[in-house]
């Protein structure tokens, strides 16, 4: 009975206060921590969707990650409810890429470290990722004299329209074909590649090859120069 007490007492007694200058301090580097990966992201990742949009979210995603690590980490009973809330709070965000989501873990990783008071291991760990990802992008950019864009073909009018001719025009046209993203519903098509080629007069004649297909067809070209 003693045990059981003595456990219950443990509970509802663990807490310790946070030191206010020190939690301030931790909340303003995750913030920096993160607008720095939030520059780093739009300089160099490939995600085509909006990398500046979705690069704003990861100032705000560590700091409340580090409030929460602060908060819990001196109390059994606030992590214990913490893990009850999560279950019944679900989070839907719409990850395109595998890059946008290594990006999101990296912002929580600014907050785990820093709300669990772990300074220095945290900023050094931040800027070596930051220093890998960097020569990485910039050891493996492509001197060749081939040319990438992220290609999107959308249309409200599906008539005509098959992902084998599409695709099959491309391929006549490109050194390389990647298709990212696909969506096609009653009344909407759209179809997102990751295309390369030597002569930019081959962009012309994809276009022209689409529109001989169907004429309602709208095109999207992106450059994924980082130079």
């Amino acid at each position: 009975m003693d045990k059981i007490e003595s456990f219950e007492q443990y509970i509802t007694t663990q807490s310790t206060n946070l030191p206010l200058l020190g939690f301030i301090l931790n909340l303003i580097l995750a913030a920096f921590l993160a607008w720095i990966i939030s520059l780093v992201y739009q300089r160099y990742a490939n995600s085509i969707s909006n990398r500046k949009a979705f690069s704003n979210n990861f100032i705000m995603l560590a700091m409340v990650t580090m409030v929460i690590i602060a908060i819990v980490k001196s109390s059994l009973a606030l992590s214990l409810g913490l893990v009850g809330a999560l279950s019944i709070v679900r989070f839907r965000s719409a990850i395109k890429e595998p890059e946008e989501l290594v990006y999101l873990f990296l912002s929580i990783c600014i907050g785990l470290g820093l709300g669990a008071d772990q300074r220095l291991i945290t900023i050094v760990a931040i800027f070596i990722i930051i220093v890998v990802v960097i020569l990485f992008k910039k050891l493996t950019n492509d001197k060749s004299e081939y040319f990438n864009l992220y290609f999107t073909i959308s249309t409200r009018n599906k008539n005509n329209l098959n992902i084998s001719d599409i695709t099959k025009i491309l391929s006549d046209n490109c050194t390389s074909v990647d298709i990212k993203r696909f969506d096609e519903t009653e009344d909407m098509f759209e179809i997102s590649t990751y295309i390369e080629f030597t002569d930019f007069v081959k962009v012309t004649q994809i276009k022209n090859e689409l529109q001989k297909i169907n004429p309602t067809l709208s095109f999207s070209f992106i450059d994924t120069a980082t130079n």
